[in-house]
């Protein structure tokens, strides 16, 4: 995909994490704002880079972009497995493996069933498809999300 109506420091920041993970063991992906900027949406601010992997693997990717993994205290809305983040890079990368979501009482996995393979510039990357990103967002069921979801659903119809 073409990445010029990427903003530098997102470009950067993507080619950055495509570099870093070209030897990770299991499937991995670009989620969030920066997978929305992927699939095309350019009216959005993107803060940062979320990526959702196994938990060998992002402490991997978190040591190849200079990242540290932080402790995950378990309270609110989202808990991981391994949670950190990556600020050295040209745009904050954060990095996730077994990312649950509070659902009532309960916690939720928060996974992605498809993968589809994209590229800024030569580096290849990985997002969820569209439908899956917005189950995703329809879980996580915040106000921010549910306006995501409505951009979204406007690619596909």
């Amino acid at each position: 995909m073409s990445a010029d109506h990427l903003p530098d420091d997102l470009k950067d920041g993507l080619i950055a994490v495509g570099e870093a993970a070209r030897d990770l063991k299991s499937p991995w992906w670009i989620f969030g704002g920066a997978a929305m900027a992927l699939y095309g949406l350019t009216d959005l601010h993107v803060p940062d880079v979320d990526v959702l992997c196994a938990p060998r693997d992002a402490r991997a990717l978190l040591a190849a972009l200079g990242g540290h993994v932080e402790p995950d205290p378990g309270e609110g809305l989202f808990r991981s497995a391994v949670f950190g983040r990556a600020p050295d890079q040209p745009i904050l990368i954060e990095v996730m493996a077994g990312l649950e979501v509070r659902d009532g009482g309960d916690w939720a996995e928060a996974a992605f069933s498809s993968r589809r393979q994209v590229f800024v510039e030569d580096t290849p990357l990985f997002v969820p498809d569209i439908r899956d990103h917005i189950a995703l967002y329809r879980l996580f069921g915040r106000p921010k999300d549910l306006a995501r979801v409505e951009l979204l659903e406007r690619l596909i119809a």
